[in-house]
């Protein structure tokens, strides 16, 4: 790279790592990072607060000018007064590898190879696929010098186009990296064996590549065995969204055999057609960026780390951050063992130079200044040793063995008071070889948001005082992903402490039944509160216990005192009907509160 554009990304480094403020950019946007009063709202945009509180007594807000206004708020006066908008992230030498802009315009960016992963249920021809492949691309002169453990490597196909593929240890190693926010692979091949079917492992590969939304192509393998009836496997695999071309659906499927080496072409055109599709690009004339693949420690020539570039060009010398370890590229290796100076996008390279063994998932960048780079990873160092005073971390210290056994947690309560209790209560479980690491903790309801982060992550959701509308709850279920609630902070952490132990065997289950909207209230001083409600989900049933949601945090919990469809008494109600509720010793009910119904059932202990 030439030393004026080193110079240059550089300083555009420095630049974004300076204090960003609120400001109108060259092309007339509004570029904000956070709230801002009126008064700082209309220094930004250069207009007159008194314009802008007028604005808002046109619609009926009283406001002055040290009123806080949200992004929504913010919106209507830019729109107001002719200015587009855009919010942006503060970039700072914790965040930088997950949030630094570079300069990729399109007149910037060429064609790259696809990063394509390979899964499906054990026994299928995962690894003899991921070896037949290799084999079949690879001459005899080079053969020998490929290097087993790379975790990585590229083909060239007969049309000398390039396919990276990416062999990791197993599902949850793919989405790991997925929630740690890097963007690594392109395609997915769900291997499945035509004279088996769709198996567990199957149906997570499934799940995994759905959730980090990625294009999957199925290669029925062993299709050369007889009696096979590949109808079956087609069938199968619709039940999950796979419907192939030929049964009039959009996901591709190559039939083959990869012991026997049938197939693998048809199977390199169609990972080649559905790359041009997706028309993958990348810039390789800036500093390289990527993902960390793997990594060990080797006491004869130090920290040893793959990495699959995926912007940029890498070079010998160049001074990079992986996650919170710096170094200096003293050497690098493909995949067939050569010495090598340069790697473009989407290669994959083992590099000899960190000055410890990075986390494998972990984002790297190449800086090119010494000062910065210590700068990032010095502060990454110190972001991760508060974040591993709340996550449990010290419970067990890292294992190089990889025997380590984790509990991923995402905790949300009803109040700041309670999540902090929450936390130091966590804190307290030492439970010897087991890590119990807390993935997100915040205060609110459950969302469809922290179901596709425990789909991520591998976690279960943890709540305390709130619960989860329908829709979350049918997510998670569908997802697979297990939802705890708790309204005593002893019974949380001790059911916790209690599975990390392997001694969890709860005795009673919580079984929701159903859940009403409160469209109408009706007050009577004999009677008091009557909700008129909508059941929304489920039933309700005039024996079941009850509580009150309110914007998914629950208010009070209670039983029902009488369930009637105009004066007739009812046992239940179910979904799509309307109904009369009244909540023991409980009046203040408000429209839209969501009344939830539940009971408690007996786990059969079959041990």
């Amino acid at each position: 790279m030439a030393k004026k554009q080193d110079s240059k990304q550089v300083k555009n480094i420095s630049q974004q790592l300076k204090q960003q403020t609120a400001h109108v950019d060259e092309k007339g946007v509004f570029v904000f990072q956070e709230p801002l009063t009126i008064a700082q709202l209309a220094n930004a945009l250069n207009i007159s607060i008194v314009d802008i509180i007028k604005y808002f007594m046109k619609h009926g807000k009283m406001y002055n000018q040290n009123q806080l206004l949200n992004e929504e708020l913010m919106a209507e006066v830019c729109l107001e007064f002719g200015f587009d908008f855009k919010k942006t992230k503060n970039v700072t030498y914790e965040n930088i590898l997950e949030t630094v802009e570079f300069d990729d315009k399109p007149e910037n960016l060429l064609p790259r190879p696809p990063v394509v992963t390979i899964m499906g249920h054990v026994d299928h021809g995962k690894t003899t696929l991921l070896d037949t492949i290799r084999n079949s691309n690879v001459t005899k002169q080079e053969h020998g010098g490929i290097t087993q453990h790379i975790g990585a490597y590229q083909v060239r196909t007969k049309e000398g186009k390039k396919i990276t593929f990416i062999d990791t240890p197993g599902h949850e190693a793919f989405t790991e990296m997925r929630a740690r926010g890097s963007k690594i692979t392109d395609i997915v091949i769900l291997v499945v064996a035509a004279d088996d079917g769709v198996m567990p492992q199957t149906k997570e590969a499934i799940d995994h590549a759905k959730a980090a939304n990625v294009e999957i192509i199925v290669f029925v393998n062993k299709i050369d065995k007889p009696g096979i009836n590949k109808d079956k496997v087609l069938s199968e695999l619709s039940n999950f969204g796979l419907t192939s071309e030929e049964w009039g659906g959009d996901t591709i499927f190559v039939y083959g055999s990869a012991l026997k080496h049938q197939g693998i072409d048809e199977l390199l055109e169609a990972i080649l057609l559905v790359a041009d599709v997706k028309e993958l690009k990348a810039n390789p004339n800036r500093f390289a960026n990527g993902t960390v693949i793997e990594s060990h420690y080797d006491k004869n020539i130090g920290s040893v780390c793959t990495l699959l570039v995926q912007g940029g060009t890498l070079n010998v010398k160049d001074i990079i951050v992986a996650g919170a370890i710096k170094g200096k590229i003293k050497k690098m290796t493909s995949d067939l063992g050569k010495d090598v100076k340069q790697a473009t996008p989407s290669a994959v390279i083992q590099v000899l130079g960190f000055e410890s063994a990075p986390t494998p998932g972990e984002l790297f960048m190449v800086f090119n200044d010494e000062k910065i780079a210590k700068k990032v990873a010095s502060a990454r160092q110190q972001d991760e040793q508060l974040k591993k005073q709340i996550s449990l971390g010290n419970i067990a210290q890292e294992a190089s063995s990889g025997e380590l056994k984790q509990i991923n947690i995402i905790l949300k309560a009803d109040t700041q008071g309670s999540l902090q209790a929450l936390i130091q209560a966590l804190t307290k479980i030492k439970v010897k070889d087991i890590q119990v690491k807390l993935i997100r903790a915040g205060v609110g309801g459950i969302t469809e948001s922290d179901v596709t982060l425990a789909v991520a992550s591998n976690s279960v959701i943890y709540g305390f005082n709130v619960r989860p509308n329908h829709i979350v709850r049918d997510a998670a279920q569908d997802a697979k992903i297990e939802i705890r609630l708790h309204n005593v902070i002893y019974k949380l952490t001790e059911e916790l402490e209690n599975a990390a132990k392997g001694l969890l065997a709860p005795e009673y289950e919580e079984k929701v039944l159903g859940q009403a909207r409160v469209v109408r209230l009706f007050h009577y001083s004999k009677v008091g509160t009557i909700a008129g409600c909508l059941v929304i989900d489920g039933m309700i049933t005039r024996n079941s216990k009850v509580r009150i949601l309110r914007n998914d945090i629950v208010i009070y919990s209670g039983e029902i005192n009488s369930l009637k469809h105009e004066k007739e008494d009812l046992k239940s109600v179910k979904k799509g009907f309307e109904c009369g509720i009244t909540v023991k010793n409980y009046n203040d009910l408000k429209e839209d509160d969501i009344i939830e119904a539940y009971i408690i059932e007996e786990v059969k202990n079959n041990g």
